[in-house]
């Protein structure tokens, strides 16, 4: 059994890791998070000491240490996403391996630091990509591997997830804290994308707003275009009828993708291959980062290629 510590103990991902280490028979020795709503632990591991100031935290993690030769292997991170890289250093300066949730970090530079601890300290650095994993784009990444087709695929991005009025008010709707939209709901689709097909060769943002952002991003082997939205009035008429608050579709040259489902055990399915020392690191994140960066920098302007979601 390994030796687990989780900081963001009361953020919403904070379950999937907590099922997933327990799922993995390891052992929660201790938790942190400012917010002190985390009755979640009672149902996974209600003898983990938790804390919600970290000078507490650290100097139980040191106590533990120091007193009963207990050693943390790995530190789970769910934590806002401008606060990653800081709580990796803090895992891997004790000599822990870190997980964390996506986007690992916001800007491409924050990775070039995390690579210099991680070679001083001889830990690993995880991050949750967990399309990757996931049975439908598998299976889409080997048809495209196997067609090796010279044209580019024509593919269509649609996410539409509806958000209250608290979003603009926690740390999400502040773009210095998340990264704006379409950092924070829109890079784990950027990894799935440059993961089945390919480097990117061209970046453009057609919209970015606080609450939707739209574009064209070319890959290698594919001509993307994106719609991200959290505003329910974005939805297509047809699913707010149905009272549905969340739209996602993936095309690939007009054949729709289904992964609506196979999502519950994927955070399970990436703990056992971290395990196993087969984590997705610095290297395989770099490139959706590079690519939520850029959108958040560009200049806005319509092109041709435009998501046909997109109001002109």
């Amino acid at each position: 059994m390994k030796n687990f510590a989780l900081i963001g103990a009361a953020g919403y991902i904070a379950p999937r890791h907590l099922k997933a280490i327990k799922d993995t028979n390891n052992i929660l020795i201790a938790a942190l998070d400012k917010n002190d709503s985390v009755g979640i632990l009672d149902s996974y591991f209600p003898k983990a000491d938790f804390f919600v100031e970290f000078e507490r935290f650290d100097r139980h993690i040191e106590k533990l240490k120091r007193q009963k030769n207990i050693q943390l292997d790995y530190v789970s991170i769910c934590t806002p996403n401008y606060l990653h890289d800081s709580h990796i250093r803090m895992a891997l300066r004790r000599g822990a391996d870190a997980i964390c949730e996506k986007p690992l970090v916001l800007n491409p530079w924050n990775v070039d630091a995390l690579e210099a601890i991680e070679k001083e300290t001889g830990n690993k650095i995880n991050t949750i990509l967990q399309l990757r994993l996931h049975p439908s784009i598998i299976a889409l990444k080997n048809k495209i591997e196997k067609e090796n087709k010279k044209e580019k695929y024509e593919v269509d991005l649609t996410y539409i997830t509806s958000r209250g009025s608290w979003y603009d008010i926690s740390w999400k709707g502040d773009e210095s804290k998340s990264g704006g939209i379409a950092t924070n709901i829109g890079v784990h689709f950027f990894d799935m994308l440059s993961w089945v097909f390919g480097d990117v060769q061209e970046n453009i943002v057609h919209l970015r707003e606080k609450h939707k952002a739209s574009g064209y991003l070319e890959f290698e082997k594919a001509r993307v275009r994106w719609f991200l939205s959290i505003d329910e009035t974005s939805l297509p008429k047809e699913v707010q009828v149905k009272g549905q608050r969340t739209y996602r579709s993936i095309t690939v040259n007009g054949e729709e993708i289904e992964f609506s489902s196979g999502f519950t055990d994927l955070h399970t399915t990436s703990y056992q291959e971290i395990l196993k020392g087969n984590g997705f690191g610095l290297h395989e994140a770099r490139q959706s980062i590079e690519i939520v960066h850029d959108i958040r920098n560009k200049d806005v302007f319509v092109s041709d290629n435009h998501h046909a979601f997109l109001k002109l």
